[in-house]
């Protein structure tokens, strides 16, 4: 791949997107006051409320570039970035839906059968139908391209799924999984042949959710074994075969967004008020310095958000945003520590040193969701053409 594909065009200001960013702000001031939510850090992937989710399907927030058939809004993905962008800098609780709105459901667009997409997609844009990321497996790391979860076919057409899954964020509390599987035998000359894609009902006989709790004790982080699921033959998705090429397009989605630099905004946030405060010298250059770096990194997601509207697939881009991204809310942790000597405690009763404490306790997990920074920086060279 050449170098023009990190090669973006800027993306435009939209009007309507400006216009939809202010009423989610007035909807999230309302809901902060009526005490429906408190902010946290790192919200999509552990901040789970259904009821939330539905309230934002209500309002038409969810699904918002799908087609009205499907229960989309039909709006354009700059809408949608404006919408992302303040429920997690509001540290909202969106976790239930994140994966179903912002991957799985583009993904059925794009792949699935009518049948599918009638099924699923009006669920998933009322804030009903929460969906897992079913790729990383035990031992495996970042090389999708070892899975072993296989897949085979019995009598009936069905498919028979046996392996097991792992960082499946909130399978416990979710309906499907779009799970990556083995179709054909492992092939070392061909590692991306005999892939493909199911779509797993999570509540199917011989699945069993395993947690894997993070250093809080939180639990949304699980493990998922298949133990000869039968899967019905009509929940393939896209081709059988095309895995490999499927799962590339849906990553583009799941790296480029604003969740990759926005988890520790809401300590960011209070970093700021603080330094605004105490007008530390060392503070404001900090706050600078990272201020410079979160701008940066917004106007690349950003283009990329219009590069999906003008239908492109910048997978490229959208791996360098996840690896800057992440590395980014890892240095914020630790320049707010270098600046600041504020206690870290999740019992705090200093809001920078609560949220301060919830960064660090969720930061193993940043640079290794969504592809390790090691795998990101490979993806990154083999575009430019230096590997």
């Amino acid at each position: 791949m050449s170098t023009q594909s990190l090669t973006l065009a800027p993306a435009p200001r939209s009007e309507a997107a400006e216009q939809v960013r202010a009423e989610v702000r007035d909807f999230l001031a309302a809901e902060l006051a009526a005490g429906t939510f408190t902010t946290h850090v790192d919200t999509w992937l552990s901040g789970v409320d259904p009821a939330f989710s539905r309230k934002l399907g209500e309002r038409g927030w969810l699904g918002m570039t799908w087609p009205r058939e499907y229960g989309g809004a039909q709006r354009t993905a700059m809408e949608r970035y404006a919408v992302t962008e303040e429920l997690l800098a509001a540290g909202a609780p969106v976790a239930a839906h994140w994966i179903a709105d912002r991957q799985s459901g583009p993904n059925l667009l794009r792949y699935g059968t009518e049948a599918q997409r009638r099924e699923i997609l009006p669920r998933i844009a009322a804030g009903e139908c929460f969906f897992v990321i079913g790729m990383s497996e035990p031992d495996s790391g970042s090389d999708l391209a070892s899975i072993r979860t296989r897949d085979v076919r019995d009598a009936d057409g069905n498919w028979v799924v046996t392996g097991a899954k792992v960082w499946t964020s909130n399978a416990h509390l979710s309906h499907y999984a779009i799970t990556l599987v083995r179709t054909a035998p492992a092939d070392p000359a061909h590692r991306h042949a005999g892939m493909s894609q199911l779509l797993v009902d999570l509540s199917l006989p011989g699945i069993t959710v395993n947690p894997i709790r993070i250093l809080d004790g939180g639990h949304h982080f699980n493990e998922v074994v298949f133990d000869d699921v039968v899967v019905p033959g009509d929940m393939l998705l896209g081709e059988e075969g095309a895995g490999w090429h499927q799962v590339t397009a849906e990553l583009a989605f799941e790296r480029s967004g604003p969740e990759r630099f926005l988890s520790t905004y809401p300590l960011l946030a209070a970093f700021a008020r603080r330094v605004a405060d105490t007008g530390d010298p060392a503070g404001v250059a900090a706050l600078g310095r990272l201020s410079a770096r979160l701008l940066a990194l917004r106007q690349l997601s950003l283009r990329i958000a219009a590069a999906l509207d003008r239908g492109e697939l910048p997978d490229i881009p959208a791996a360098l945003v996840k690896d800057v991204g992440t590395t980014f809310e890892a240095d914020l942790i630790d320049e707010v520590r270098r600046v600041v000597d504020v206690p870290a405690s999740l019992d705090s009763p200093d809001p920078l040193g609560r949220a301060l404490a919830e960064a660090q306790l969720h930061a193993p997990g940043y640079t290794l969701r969504g592809g390790t920074n090691e795998i990101l920086r490979g993806i990154v060279a083999r575009g430019l053409g230096l590997r």
